[in-house]
């Protein structure tokens, strides 16, 4: 089983995340940023990974650092999970469309930090969630994924519908990279030898 459990305690956050790469897609989220929590459960969802999410963060403030924050340890936990990743796809992309919205998301599990983002937010909340704090949670999680991440929101007028494609295409061209390769099995699917 391709599982983790990673904890971050910070004088903004603690955060506790355990993750099961190869899940049925449930989640367990306690968050404090509901707007958020619906986004989480999408990577859940269309990842078919299983997420155990608590955050206690200083969001009397504002929610910036419970949402990075997150971002930071599910990426540790994810890196993690799959371990040396041997005999993995690696890479990943999907498009997500809903009504008018269209985004398109690629990864590559490289063992190199780098976001590509590329979302006009037609507004600045979503709620009361800051759709700023879209980006601030990839940044984070790839950071301590080590894994490369391109996203696109191609097209859309209903900022709702931008941010839940993004999540949706990250869910599923996860899904994709992190599954287990027959033809790679054992193999580093890479020609450095190490990811």
């Amino acid at each position: 089983m391709r599982t983790a459990n990673v904890k971050r305690d910070t004088l903004e956050t603690q955060i506790e995340i355990s993750v099961n790469l190869d899940g049925e897609g449930s989640a367990q989220l306690d968050t404090g940023v509901p707007f958020f929590e619906h986004m989480l459960d999408q990577i859940a969802r269309h990842g078919m990974i299983d997420l155990n999410i608590k955050a206690n963060g200083d969001t009397h403030i504002d929610d910036h650092h419970t949402v990075e924050d997150v971002g930071i340890t599910l990426g540790q936990a994810i890196n993690k999970a799959v371990g040396d990743k041997k005999g993995i796809t690696r890479y990943g992309h999907a498009y997500v469309p809903l009504d008018e919205a269209l985004s398109r998301v690629v990864i590559d599990l490289s063992g190199r930090p780098g976001l590509v983002f590329n979302a006009d937010f037609t507004r600045e909340k979503i709620g009361n969630f800051e759709t700023e704090l879209v980006f601030e949670f990839f940044q984070g999680f790839v950071n301590h994924a080590n894994a490369t991440l391109h996203i696109d929101c191609l097209r859309g007028h209903n900022s709702h519908h931008q941010a839940e494609t993004i999540f949706k295409a990250f869910g599923r061209a996860l899904r994709m990279a992190l599954t287990e390769d027959e033809r790679m099995a054992g193999k580093m699917p890479s020609t450095k030898g190490s990811l």
